[in-house]
């Protein structure tokens, strides 16, 4: 059998197996030259596929057209009807596709993308050209967010307000009591968060004890009363750690010294504000531009700020912030002065409000280092958005001084 008989159909159009003994019939034309007849393929003979044989028309035309028909047969090789091309270099094809700047400069579509969509690398609300512009979704700008519970905070703070508006006004003696309440909160918190974090175990009792000392003899007997008992607070800290065993004393007692002087030594410059004639309204003053100040800062620096003041203490502030604490401060320091402080004139109130808002800010940045020391957020969660009392402390405790300073160098010491 030649190539030319075994490429012709049989009689009557069927495909028939080669067992069913049916000769192939002769050619009707002319006798194919020799070349003609290396040049015609060879078709193989495949039986009829049975009805539902394959899964769907596609495998059933794979299987006719591909793989020898036994087992034992291997299958032909092609006879070559063109000379080879010379082999492309390894990994370059025939058709080299286009690299994908070259794609999206052209305007051509990744293999598989659907009809319409954008090029690769174009804008998704641009079609290519000739194509219905669908415009996309686009998301919504996020807003800046505030980090607390703004509600909570505002709440809190308006609550604690008119506790020490009420106590301040009402009597000067209920004040002070409230001044004990938050340095011995403030003491724990403190003491609290150094053993925790560091285990460093400085002693609450002396502390506290000393530390509520202080606050009352800074009302009754001014600058010097608060230095004797912060000394007598020191002693007693010293003492007071001997009946532990002596590792860690040195870090113990240095913590307990640091404690006594940052929370209620510092505290008492509030409690002689108090002092004075005008007491109340030198501590309203006080007050007023240090959270006038806070508010200043947060305000500009979350709506305008864009330069970082101390990232590496405080990443939220920023030099916009700040000013804005300079400003609002400095208005309302005007004020106050003006109008609450006996004698007081409103340039003075400007040079008070621009050391708060200095003030205010170092105090901040102070207690940010420490809680970032410690490796927390806030030293505590006992008011709602606003952390622990240390950390509504952190700005009024080294303002104190600055303020009753700058009060009694104005308008004496009352």
């Amino acid at each position: 059998m030649n190539d030319a008989s075994r490429g012709a159909p049989p009689r009557g159009g069927h495909w028939g197996p080669p067992d069913q003994g049916y000769a192939p019939a002769a050619p009707a034309g002319p006798v194919l030259d020799e070349h003609a007849a290396r040049q015609t393929r060879p078709m193989p003979i495949v039986p009829d596929a049975p009805a539902g044989g394959g899964q769907d028309d596609h495998d059933r035309g794979a299987a006719r057209l591909s793989g020898p028909l036994f087992r034992d047969e291997r299958p032909q090789e092609p006879m070559p009807s063109e000379p080879p091309e010379p082999a492309e270099p390894q990994g370059r094809s025939r058709h080299r596709q286009p690299l994908p700047h070259e794609a999206r400069h052209h305007g051509a579509q990744p293999q598989g993308a659907p009809r319409g969509a954008a090029p690769h690398g174009a804008p998704q609300d641009e079609a290519p050209h000739g194509e219905a512009r669908h415009d996309a979704p686009r998301q919504p700008r996020k807003k800046k967010q505030a980090g607390r519970d703004l509600r909570a905070a505002i709440g809190v703070g308006v609550g604690l307000g008119a506790v020490i508006v009420a106590s301040l006004f009402v009597q000067k003696a209920v004040f002070v009591g409230v001044v004990v309440v938050a340095v011995v909160m403030g003491l724990w918190e403190l003491t609290s968060r150094l053993r925790e974090r560091k285990e460093v175990r400085a002693p609450l009792v002396p502390l506290a004890v000393g530390g509520a000392a202080m606050v009352v003899a800074g009302y009754l007997r001014g600058a010097e009363g608060a230095w004797v008992v912060m000394a007598l607070t020191a002693l007693a800290v010293l003492v007071w750690r001997m009946a532990q065993p002596p590792e860690g004393y040195l870090k113990d007692v240095t913590a307990g010294v640091f404690a006594a002087f940052y929370v209620p030594f510092l505290a008492t410059f509030v409690t002689m504000m108090l002092a004075a004639g005008d007491g109340p309204q030198r501590v309203l003053t006080f007050l007023v531009l240090t959270i006038v100040s806070d508010t200043g800062a947060y305000a500009v620096g979350w709506r305008f700020g864009r330069h970082k003041l101390a990232p590496r203490i405080s990443p939220g502030k920023t030099r916009e912030g700040l000013f804005g604490a300079v400003g609002f401060a400095m208005v309302a320091g005007a004020l106050c002065v003006e109008f609450l402080i006996d004698g007081g004139t409103w340039w003075q109130g400007l040079v008070l409000g621009l050391a708060v808002a200095v003030s205010a800010t170092l105090g901040d940045l102070g207690e940010s280092m420490i809680k970032r020391d410690l490796g927390i957020k806030d030293m505590g969660t006992l008011l709602p958005g606003h952390g622990g009392i240390m950390d509504r402390l952190d700005s009024l405790l080294p303002t104190a001084p600055v303020v009753w300073l700058l009060l009694v160098a104005f308008v004496g010491g009352g």
